[in-house]
């Protein structure tokens, strides 16, 4: 299957080579579609748009492709294709988890655990667990799960960091037909509970804490106030992640039950997946929560079974012979597409700590000490690590990466050359954007298909992806709002607390109903890849021109001096428009009037002269949500004068002591 280069536009930074055109799975999904729905594809794009116009016939495909089963008749593919409400699989009875272990592989490795390490480069501790080991660990806390009632709609929620009792707790659970949520431990306990208080669970799994930048953080008093919060415990686990001996008389009282981790997964048992609907809730993944209670946003087995199969296998064309190695935390969805790593047999990496300790680059040494064949991180860290120098590929044995995959936010054009510079012009760097509400991506890259610096590549098989104008005409070329025309099955089944629907109708389809709005703002070339311009919600709109605010990101974080940046469109009540520019210097930097004219000249020559900010503002820090973000709409909003208890909820951001600096530049 080609790859359709096209010759308008920029010079691609990577190209599919012949091999790899002829031996991904992408290709070969082609070529069993030709033969089985007799649909003859050129290339990549030419799929795509088969995938979009004959949904069910795709999904359909798909799941035959990966060998998808069900113990019933499953029906037709797409019942009922009306957003929201989309009906799959009418008549499916599946699991999972069933299908995680499918390709279990004895006692090869299934986990990789690595702790941070000391000071010392090269001191990272590294364990494997196999596939028997994780399918015994799986068993065995199921049984216990079983033992203390927990069964088929029942909740189990985590408090735990990036580790594999993680996953076996979440695989557990989901065997049963039980629901999962987690949140990592850097939230704190009241926003611990503004999450996993909402779904009235059976169970908590925490830990003793984790390990984060040469610190060693106990979470043991947490944890008791989130247990001592649910009313609804029957059972408390605890992992002793920071000290092995931790015991239960780190949550003093004698209600509910409380048993460390050994004794939840002591004891022999049979692994038995629960056959479920398709729809049936497998985990629930929560919104940032920024300006209210977060949102329960419930997604079913099938559904997610589908898409990351489809995203993994296809898009990222990753199998047995892979090591999947995405930073993250439970708090975020790429935790949960990264386990489904193990869907396709991968190795998957589970590391709890910092990226970039004890060096800039230590992320990189451990891509090369677990032999990743995938590397997941975001275009901060890429921009750290710019700026420190770093020489991933001359400093570390990289030989068996082949994909960097990068998302959180934009990538701008000059990070992505860097890491064909610097990481290897064999490797493509494959950027991606989605989010919690799909647990996956609409847009990204595959394969078989050319890399552009700054661009994702190609909208993802199956993801009816438009730019609507203002007058909600599909627009190429031009910037527009982020629209998918057709279902997917990883949209939500609902919102947890939502019995009428209403609150998830409004998140997605309350602009143009029938049609899910992501709230994205997007140029979709003609070529067929996509420019990411941030959140529509944040849009600047400065002298009737549009401008996103990763726009202005990818030319101000660039300069040497400026350790992160903060852009906001005012709305004043005299009709005026005030643009601030908020900064964070590095150390041992000046925001003097040679900087100020170095980052005015940047914008006014690399961007629009009409989107060179109003003030440029020394910032102590700029808050984010917890996966993250910067938090713009809420920091807007204060500075329009908003109160900022109404504005923002701080249990839902990484430094909440940074909202009074901001009310006091509202004043």
């Amino acid at each position: 299957m080609s790859s359709d280069p096209a010759s308008r536009g920029p010079a691609p930074q990577w190209e599919p080579t012949d091999t790899d055109l002829r031996d991904a799975q992408i290709t070969r999904f082609a070529g069993f579609v030709a033969e089985r729905h007799g649909v003859e594809v050129d290339d990549y794009h030419s799929l795509w748009r088969w995938s979009v116009s004959d949904v069910g016939a795709f999904w359909q495909a798909v799941w035959e492709w990966a060998g998808v089963r069900s113990v019933t008749e499953p029906g037709p593919a797409l019942a009922d294709s009306t957003m929201p409400g989309a009906v799959w699989f009418p008549g499916a009875r599946l699991n999972y988890v069933e299908h995680v272990f499918r390709h279990s592989r004895g006692d090869e490795t299934a986990l990789l655990r690595v702790h941070e390490g000391t000071e010392n480069v090269g001191d990272t501790e590294i364990t494997e667990m196999s596939w028997d080991e994780l399918r015994g660990q799986v068993a065995a806390f199921a049984a216990t799960l079983r033992a203390h009632g927990v069964g088929s709609g029942d909740r189990v929620v985590g408090y735990l960091p990036n580790i594999p009792e993680a996953v076996v707790a979440f695989l557990a659970t989901a065997s049963l037909g039980a629901v999962w949520a987690a949140c990592g431990q850097d939230y704190s306990a009241p926003a611990a509970l503004d999450r996993l208080g909402q779904l009235e669970p059976k169970v908590l799994v925490t830990a003793d804490g984790y390990r984060f930048g040469g610190r060693a953080h106990d979470r043991t008093e947490a944890s008791a106030q989130i247990r001592d919060g649910l009313d609804s415990l029957v059972l408390t686990v605890l992992v002793p992640n920071l000290n092995p001996a931790a015991d239960t008389d780190a949550l003093p009282a004698t209600t509910p039950a409380r048993i460390t981790w050994a004794e939840a997964v002591s004891e022999l048992a049979e692994l038995a997946p629960e056959s479920v609907p398709f729809d049936h809730p497998l985990w629930v993944v929560f919104s940032s929560g920024t300006t209210g209670l977060p949102k329960g946003i419930v997604h079913g087995h099938g559904g997610v079974l589908l898409e990351h199969l489809k995203s993994l296998a296809l898009q990222a064309d990753l199998s047995a012979d892979d090591t999947l190695f995405w930073y993250t935390s439970p708090s975020w969805m790429m935790w949960n597409y990264q386990t489904s790593g193990l869907l396709v047999g991968a190795t998957v990496v589970c590391y709890d700590g910092s990226p970039s300790y004890p060096e800039a680059d230590s992320l990189w040494d451990l891509a090369a000490r677990t032999r990743a064949t995938v590397l997941g991180t975001s275009p901060g860290y890429v921009l750290a690590c710019v700026k420190a120098g770093a020489e991933p590929a001359a400093d570390h044995d990289l030989s068996t990466l082949r994909t960097v995959g990068i998302t959180g936010s934009t990538l701008p054009a000059s990070s992505s050359l860097w890491l064909s510079e610097h990481v290897g012009a064999s490797v493509p760097v494959m950027s991606i954007s989605g989010g919690t509400d799909v647990v996956s991506a609409f847009v990204g890259g595959a394969r078989t298909v050319p890399v552009w610096p700054g661009e994702l590549s190609a909208p993802y098989l199956g993801v009816a992806l438009a730019a609507l104008d203002e007058g909600g005409h599909p627009v190429v070329g031009e910037v527009g709002e982020l629209v998918v025309t057709e279902p997917m099955p990883s949209m939500p089944v609902r919102f947890w607390n939502d019995p009428d629907g209403r609150r998830y109708r409004d998140a997605y389809f309350d602009m143009y109903p029938g049609v899910w709005r992501h709230g994205d703002w997007v140029t979709i070339t003609d070529r067929g890849s996509v420019l990411m311009h941030g959140r529509s919600d944040s849009t600047l709109n400065r002298h009737g021109i549009r401008m996103g605010s990763a726009d202005i990101y990818q030319v101000v974080e660039r300069i040497p001096e400026i350790a992160e940046a903060l852009v906001l469109g005012i709305e004043r009540d005299d009709g005026g428009y005030w643009m601030p520019l908020f900064v964070v210097l590095d150390p041992g930097a000046e925001l003097d009037a040679v900087l100020q004219e170095r980052i005015r000249t940047a914008l006014r020559e690399q961007l629009s002269p009409r989107h060179v900010p109003d003030d440029i503002i020394v910032a102590p820090g700029i808050p984010h949500t917890r996966t993250g973000k910067k938090l713009e709409v809420p920091l807007k909003r204060i500075l329009q004068g908003a109160d900022a208890s109404r504005a923002v909820d701080p249990s839902a951001i990484d430094a909440p002591e940074l909202i009074d600096w901001f009310v006091r530049r509202s004043r």
